[in-house]
């Protein structure tokens, strides 16, 4: 006869999970009212029940090889319906900042959640980074104004301040160390998502385009119960085409975006539509979660605030180089392009791989696992 391996319980989750924000999670009684109320919950993905039971007896395996806190997109019915006050719905959004640390090989997510002042701190190192650059004689191909002679200081000659063709080469090396970054920790997350239920490829295969349609546009929100799921869904589809937008100009077309004077080339319409989305959505959402008006921005972690933040001032401060530099003002355009990538950089650098804003990446790579695996289940395999 077999013996079964002992569950071994990692004693230590409770903590990382409250320093992560589910700091109720010792209220749950297991009533099941949370799950019930949740219409994107199914028979063969429960929760959050499941997840919550799981975290309160520290099965962290349990966790890693359960899609579904991907699948929840916290529309607050779970936690306005809890009768124990417990907030599943914030401990659900923690155990996505957990999952995200576990899947960093570089332990820098872990660092980031649990110490606001050590997230705080990387971004201003990496701020002063960028600044150096421009700030330190024959950094990285740059060269200063006091070596480029007076002209640049009578007319806008961008292109003597930062070289686009230097900015260019950053930027491409740049996405290409974040696809990096990130495409390693989503391997992670699909070999601990699969290690216990391999299906057989052509599964995968199936639902490849659905990895795509979710990825861009994450339309499985609009399931949610909640009575602003539609608005929250347009809402992130619309940021998402300003991000995808301003990001394709700045790395592939940046050699025609970036104008190195006063005048005006086509690209600063894409331009205009990208900086006008991103500022109208991160503003929404920040006034959501000031004014703490729906259950999902009554509780907020830091890194729920840094993402829109620093998206929202790299946003500001480029239409304010743009207008500096179509007015013609050198030095003011200059360092307000100091600033704009002081800002843009450390929010690509910090943010993108090891914060909120993995969850573009994630969520639909679990909900593609999750898809093919009931799609395995229902042919019998």
């Amino acid at each position: 006869m077999t013996k079964e391996a002992p569950i071994r319980p990692d004693t230590a989750l409770i903590e990382h999970l409250m320093r992560m924000g589910a700091g109720d999670l010792k209220k749950c009684m297991q009533c099941a009212t949370c799950t019930s109320a949740c219409k994107l919950s199914t028979d063969e993905y429960p929760f959050p029940r499941k997840q919550v039971l799981a975290a309160q007896w520290g099965l962290k395996d349990e966790l890693l090889e359960d899609p579904s806190p991907w699948l929840c997109f916290y529309c607050g019915q779970c936690s306005k319906t809890c009768t124990r006050g417990a907030k599943p719905g914030e401990i659900m959004m923690a155990l996505r900042r957990y999952l995200t640390s576990e899947y960093d090989w570089t332990g820098l997510s872990r660092f980031l959640y649990r110490s606001a002042v050590g997230e705080i701190g990387v971004l201003l190192l990496v701020a002063l980074l960028v600044v150096g650059l421009f700030t330190v004689p024959a950094s990285f191909g740059f060269r200063l104004l006091s070596q480029s002679g007076p002209a640049p200081l009578a007319n806008v000659m961008l292109d003597k301040f930062a070289p686009k063709h230097v900015v260019h080469i950053a930027d491409m090396l740049l996405a290409v160390l974040l696809g990096a970054l990130l495409l390693v920790n989503a391997g992670r997350m699909f070999k601990r998502l699969t290690a216990r239920h391999p299906i057989p490829a052509r599964f995968y295969f199936r639902h490849a385009a659905g990895l795509l349609v979710q990825g861009v546009t994450q339309i499985r929100w609009k399931g949610c119960q909640d009575g602003d799921a539609m608005r929250n869904w347009i809402r992130h589809l619309a940021l998402v085409t300003g991000y995808g937008t301003i990001f394709t100009l700045v790395v592939v077309f940046l050699p025609w975006f970036q104008v190195e004077n006063s005048g005006f080339h086509w690209t600063a319409i894409l331009g205009y539509y990208a900086t006008a989305i991103l500022l109208a959505t991160t503003a929404w959402m920040l006034f959501d979660r000031i004014t703490k008006r729906t259950e999902m921005h009554r509780f907020s972690h830091l890194s729920d605030w840094m993402f829109p933040v620093l998206l929202f001032l790299t946003a500001a401060s480029g239409i304010l180089v743009h207008i500096l530099r179509r007015m013609d003002r050198p030095m003011p355009t200059y360092e307000m392009y100091m600033v704009h990538l002081a800002i843009a950089v450390p929010m690509l650098v910090v943010e993108v791989p090891f914060g909120k804003w993995a969850h573009l990446l994630y969520r639909p790579l679990a909900i593609f696992i999750a898809e093919a695996r009931e799609d395995a289940k229902r042919c019998g395999v």
